[in-house]
C-alpha cells in the first residue's frame, strides 16, 4: 500500500435491497449460497494462496531483496501470474507505461464471457517498495485474487456479467499503473466498469478487519460475509484514497474492498474486538522484514474467502453443472515428496453396466512441480490407465479433465486417482477428483 505517513460459511446473512450504481441490477438483494439460483462461492485454500505467497518471496530472494517497480523482481512477479492465468484459460494483457525512467507493467486477464457491458473487476497492486519483498504489502491482496481468479476457472463459473482481474505496477510510487489504465480507458469502456474492488494488505501479522466505506452495495457485502463469520468490521481510513480503488472512484466507478492494517497502532478497543497487541497491525510495513513469516494466516484465510464471496455475490452468476451422473471426492490426500503413491477414492454407484468410452475424469492437484508426478486412474479392478507421466517440466499444479475409454470395465466399484510423486524437494496435495458418466 502507498500510504505516505473462523472458515468461510456457506450461508451468510441476506444483503438489504440496495439498488445502487447498476452494481447489481435493480436490487442487491443477495440470497443465502445454498438458495435456488445462488452459486455458492469456493473455500479458497489458504494453503495455495501461501503457496503463491511462497513463490512470491522466491522470486524477490533471487532478484536483490524485491520485487520492486523498474526492478528484475517486479517483472518475474508479472510473468509469474501471467503464466498462472494463461494456464486457467484467461485472456491476459501486459499494459506498459514509464515512470521514474522505467517500465511498468499491468498485467489484466478478463474470464471469457459475461456481459460485456456489465464488468466485475477485482485488482490488487504487486509491486513492493525497494526496501523488502512486499509479501503482506502486497503479496497477500495478490495472491488471493490470484486464487479466485483460478478457482473462478475450476469452477468453470458462467457469471452473469463479465470477470475481470489486474494486477498493478508502480503503486508505491503513487499509484502509477492503476491511474495508467483508467486514464487511457475510453469512457466508453469505464462506464461498462459496474464495481471495482481492491485488495492491498489483507494478512497483517497483527490485523483488524477493515471494510471501504465507498460503495454501499459492495460494502454491505463484505459486511454481512463477515457478519455470518461472527467477525465484526471497522471501515477503513488508514489507507482510505491511498490505494488503487481511488483512480476509479475519481472515474465514477463504484468501488470498494478490504484491509487489514499497516503501520497504525491497533488501540485498546481494537485488541478487544481482535485480539493481538497494542502495537502496529504491521510492524514490517515497508521494511525488509516483510516475508513470508510476516502474515498471519486466520486473516489471509478470511480475507481470501470473502474476496472469492463478493466475487460471486455481485457478479451474479451460476455454475452449469455437468451433464450426466457425477461422482466426485474433494478431500485433501498429502502428497509424500518423493515418496509413496497415494489415492483419492471415488465410490461409483448406481450406473447400470460398464464405464463409458469417454468417461470424464476431472483432475486436481495442488504441487509446486507437476513434472514430479504420476497420475493414474485405477479402475475397481485394478486396470491402470495412466493420465499424467512426470511432463510439463517445472510447472506447478494440474488441473484437467482427461477423457479415458474405460468401456471394459464395470462402472459401479471404488475407483481411485493414484498420484506419486517421483522427484526431491517439491510438495503438493490431490485436491479433488471427479468422474463423470455421460
Amino acid at each position: 500500500m502507498n500510504i505516505s505517513v473462523p472458515r468461510r460459511v456457506t450461508a451468510v446473512a441476506a444483503l438489504a435491497a440496495l439498488a445502487l450504481g447498476g452494481l447489481t441490477g435493480t436490487s442487491a438483494t443477495a440470497r443465502p449460497a445454498e438458495a435456488a439460483g445462488a452459486a455458492a462461492a469456493p473455500d479458497i485454500s489458504l494453503t495455495a494462496v501461501k503457496q503463491h505467497l511462497t513463490d512470491l518471496q522466491s522470486i524477490a530472494t533471487a532478484n536483490g531483496g524485491n520485487r520492486a517497480h523498474g526492478r528484475t523482481g517486479y517483472k518475474a512477479s508479472i510473468d509469474f501470474v501471467k503464466a498462472k492465468l494463461d494456464a486457467a484459460g484467461y485472456t491476459t494483457s501486459l499494459q506498459t507505461f514509464t515512470t521514474s525512467g522505467a517500465t511498468g507493467y499491468n498485467l489484466i486477464a478478463d474470464w471469457p464471457g459475461g456481459d460485456p457491458n456489465q464488468v466485475l473487476m477485482a485488482g490488487s497492486h504487486l509491486d513492493s517498495v525497494s526496501s523488502g519483498p512486499g509479501i503482506n504489502d502486497n503479496g497477500s491482496g495478490s495472491a488471493a485474487i490470484l486464487e479466485t481468479a483460478l478457482a473462478v476457472s475450476r469452477a468453470g463459473y458462467q457469471p452473469s456479467k463479465h470477470l475481470r482481474f489486474a494486477w498493478w505496477g508502480a503503486e508505491e510510487l503513487g499509484l502509477v499503473g492503476s491511474k495508467y489504465y483508467v486514464n487511457n480507458l475510453p469512457a466508453t469502456e469505464r462506464s461498462k466498469i459496474k464495481g471495482y474492488l481492491n485488495f492491498d494488505m489483507i494478512g497483517s501479522p497483527n490485523p483488524g478487519y477493515f471494510v471501504y466505506d465507498d460503495d454501499p452495495t459492495i460494502e454491505q457485502t463484505f459486511k454481512s460475509y463477515f457478519a455470518g463469520l461472527g467477525v465484526p468490521t471497522e471501515i477503513e481510513t488508514e489507507g482510505d484514497g491511498r490505494s488503487d480503488h481511488a483512480p476509479f472512484k475519481s472515474a465514477g466507478v463504484p468501488v470498494g474492498g478490504l484491509f487489514t492494517g499497516a503501520s497504525r497502532v491497533k488501540t485498546s478497543a481494537q485488541v478487544s474486538k481482535w485480539g493481538g497487541t497494542a502495537t502496529a497491525f504491521d510492524r514490517c510495513y515497508h521494511s525488509s522484514c516483510d516475508t513470508t513469516s510476516n502474515i498471519n494466516d486466520t486473516a489471509l484465510d478470511r480475507n481470501s474467502d470473502a474476496v472469492a464471496h463478493a466475487i460471486w455475490t455481485l457478479s451474479a452468476g451460476s455454475t452449469n453443472p455437468p451433464t450426466g451422473k457425477v461422482f466426485e471426492n474433494t478431500a485433501d490426500v498429502s502428497i509424500p515428496d518423493n515418496g509413496a503413491a497415494v489415492t483419492s477414492t471415488v465410490n461409483v454407484t448406481g450406473v447400470t453396466g460398464n464405464a463409458p468410452a469417454n468417461l470424464s475424469v476431472g483432475v486436481d492437484i495442488v504441487h509446486t512441480y507437476k513434472g514430479d508426478l504420476v497420475v493414474d486412474l485405477v479402475a475397481p479392478d485394478g486396470s491402470v490407465y495412466n493420465l499424467h507421466n512426470q511432463t510439463g517440466g517445472s510447472a506447478d499444479n494440474i488441473v484437467q479433465t482427461y477423457t479415458v475409454n474405460a468401456s471394459s470395465e464395470v462402472a459401479n466399484g471404488a475407483w481411485k486417482l493414484r498420484v506419486q510423486d517421483r522427484g526431491p524437494a517439491d510438495v503438493g496435495y490431490i485436491n479433488a477428483v471427479k468422474l463423470t458418466f455421460p
